[in-house]
This record gives C-alpha cells, sequence and structure tokens, in this order.
C-alpha cells in the first residue's frame, strides 16, 4: 500500500493526491481517505484501517468513524498533537487485516416498493427476476450514517446498477428498501431520498431507547429474503 500523503498539490498541478491520504478536519479530526470514489477495495481498506485502530486503542484518539472510502478519527488536542498522531496513523496504513469482528444478518423485505417495476425494466428483467438477482448472494454494509441507522449495503453485480432518481421524494418512511448505483439501503427513520424505493422491512436498525442504538456495523454481512 502506497504511503500517505499530506502535502498539498503544487499550484499547476491538478492531479488526483496519492492515496491513502491523512487531513485534517478543523482543529480536532483527521480524515483518512482511500478512494477519491467508491469502489470495493477502497471501502474494504476503511473498514480495514478502522477495525485497526479500534483494536489498539491510541492515546487521545476519542471516536473512529469509518465512512464508504474514508475513517474520520477524532481525538482530544490536549492529549495528543495532530503530528504524532498523524505518524500514529500512518504506522498503521501498511499490511494486511479484517474487518474485526462481523456478523451476518437475514433482512426480510417485502419487494412492493412503488419503483420495483420501472427498476426492473431499466435493467431488461422482470419484477420476479429482479428480485432474484438482487437477492443473489451475501452483501457487506458498506457504511452507516446520512440520517440515524441508515445503512448501505453493496456490492450488487454491474449488470444491476441503475441511477438515483432524477427527482427527491420529500419523504419515505421507516423501513424503506432503497437501490441505486450497485447498492441497496435501508432507511431507519423518515427522510427524503432520491434513491428508488423498491421494497420495505420491519427491521429497524435505529432504537434510541437502547445502547448502542444501532445493530448493523460496517462490515457486517446482509442476506435479504423476501416476505410475501
Amino acid at each position: 500500500m502506497k504511503q500517505p500523503s499530506n502535502q498539498p498539490l503544487p499550484g499547476g498541478d491538478h492531479r488526483l493526491p496519492t492515496l491513502p491520504q491523512i487531513v485534517p478536519l478543523g482543529d480536532c479530526a483527521l480524515l483518512v481517505r482511500f478512494g477519491q470514489s467508491l469502489d470495493d477495495a477502497a471501502n474494504r481498506a476503511a473498514l480495514v484501517f478502522a477495525a485497526r485502530l479500534k483494536a489498539d486503542d491510541i492515546l487521545g484518539v476519542v471516536e473512529i468513524v469509518p465512512s464508504l472510502v474514508s475513517v474520520l478519527v477524532r481525538y482530544d488536542p490536549a492529549v495528543v498533537g495532530v503530528a504524532r498522531l498523524s505518524g500514529e496513523l500512518a504506522l498503521r496504513l501498511s499490511g494486511d487485516g479484517a474487518f474485526g469482528e462481523s456478523r451476518t444478518h437475514r433482512i426480510a423485505v417485502r419487494f412492493d416498493g412503488p419503483d420495483i417495476g420501472e427498476v426492473a425494466a431499466l435493467l431488461g428483467l422482470s419484477i420476479d427476476g429482479f428480485v432474484e438477482a438482487h437477492n443473489r448472494g451475501g452483501m457487506r454494509v458498506l457504511a452507516t450514517g446520512f440520517a440515524p441507522g441508515f445503512v448501505y449495503c453493496g456490492f450488487h453485480e454491474k449488470s444491476l446498477t441503475v441511477p438515483r432518481r432524477t427527482l427527491v421524494r420529500p419523504q419515505v418512511a421507516a423501513g424503506s428498501v432503497l437501490f441505486a448505483a450497485g447498492q441497496t439501503a435501508i432507511a431507519a427513520t423518515d427522510i427524503p431520498t432520491g434513491w428508488h424505493v423498491i421494497g420495505h422491512t420491519q427491521f429497524r436498525n435505529f432504537d434510541p431507547t437502547v445502547n448502542p442504538p444501532t445493530q448493523l456495523l460496517a462490515g457486517d454481512q446482509i442476506i435479504f429474503e423476501v416476505v410475501l
């Protein structure tokens, strides 16, 4: 894996920076970026790196938040300085690793969303054919975020890629199962979305009355099952 680069690009050089890259976010956070766009390798690298940091318990680090292709590291500047922490992070960027503890969740879905017919037609499939293809093989929780309990799951095979909707729905209900850009997402609260709504589930990945309030973690395995 290439060594991280923290140096700004020369004024006339618009090439992409070397990845992974460690960049400051304000005065108490660093972002470690593994890709400029989402792909399997960048997501896996981010999840492995986040697991490694959580296992190491680095002095001064107060929160580690993996995202689709990056890891946010919040720290206490009264305990550790940015230069020292950047060095600690850089030391952990090389080598292989695993996500840490990974669980498998079976999520029952009623494929009755208002956009499922349109999605199937875009892909040249019947609705039954689309559901079969969608549920073929397991998926991985790529990241959580955007809204409480919201999860991004991927990746579908490339033949199942469709763009997001051109119009955003002002609100879809909690439990909506969403599809776009080679991924499936699950809404745990009512949210606006430009993704296609292909179904609904009774599963809720957010309960503010329990600790932790979510069940799914980045790196967990997901198996979607059909409910009639």
